[in-house]
C-alpha cells in the first residue's frame, strides 16, 4: 500500500513558477513509475508527466513541453513538478500517481493503482 501527499499548490500569475511536490509512504517507492495529471472542472483527468522507478526516463504531455519538469528524489520518497511559464489553461487540480500497471498506457489515468488528493494549482491571467 502506499499512500500519496501532493504540496506546493497556489494562486500565481500568468508566466509565473511553482514546484509540487508529491511525498509517498512506503517502502517501495522507489520501484514504483510515477506521474502526474490534471483536472479542471468539466474537464476529464489529462496526463501532464510520467518518470521511470530510476529516474531515467521522463516522458510530458506536449501541451507542458519545455516548460514543465517532473523529477524525483528516491531517498526522499517525493516526486516533482517544476512548472515554469504557467498559463491559465494550467488551472486545475494536480494530481501525483503512481505505480503503473503491467503493459498499461502511462497516459491513461486508469493505469495507475495508487493516487493523491491533489493540490489546487490557480494560474491568474
Amino acid at each position: 500500500q502506499v499512500q500519496l501527499g501532493e504540496s506546493g499548490g497556489g494562486l500565481v500569475q500568468a508566466g509565473g513558477s511553482l514546484r509540487l511536490s508529491c511525498a509517498a509512504s512506503g517502502r517501495t517507492f522507489s520501484s514504483y513509475a510515477m506521474a502526474w495529471f490534471r483536472q479542471s472542472p468539466g474537464k476529464e483527468r489529462e496526463f501532464v508527466a510520467h518518470i521511470s522507478w530510476g529516474g531515467d526516463n521522463t516522458y510530458h504531455a506536449e501541451s507542458v513541453k519545455g516548460r514543465f519538469t517532473i523529477s524525483r528524489d528516491n531517498a526522499k520518497n517525493t516526486i516533482y513538478l517544476q512548472m515554469n511559464s504557467l498559463k491559465p489553461e494550467g488551472t486545475a487540480v494536480y494530481y501525483c500517481a503512481a505505480d503503473l500497471k503491467v503493459y498499461a498506457t502511462i497516459r491513461n489515468p486508469t493505469s495507475y493503482n495508487y493516487w493523491g488528493q491533489g493540490t489546487q494549482v490557480t494560474v491568474s491571467s
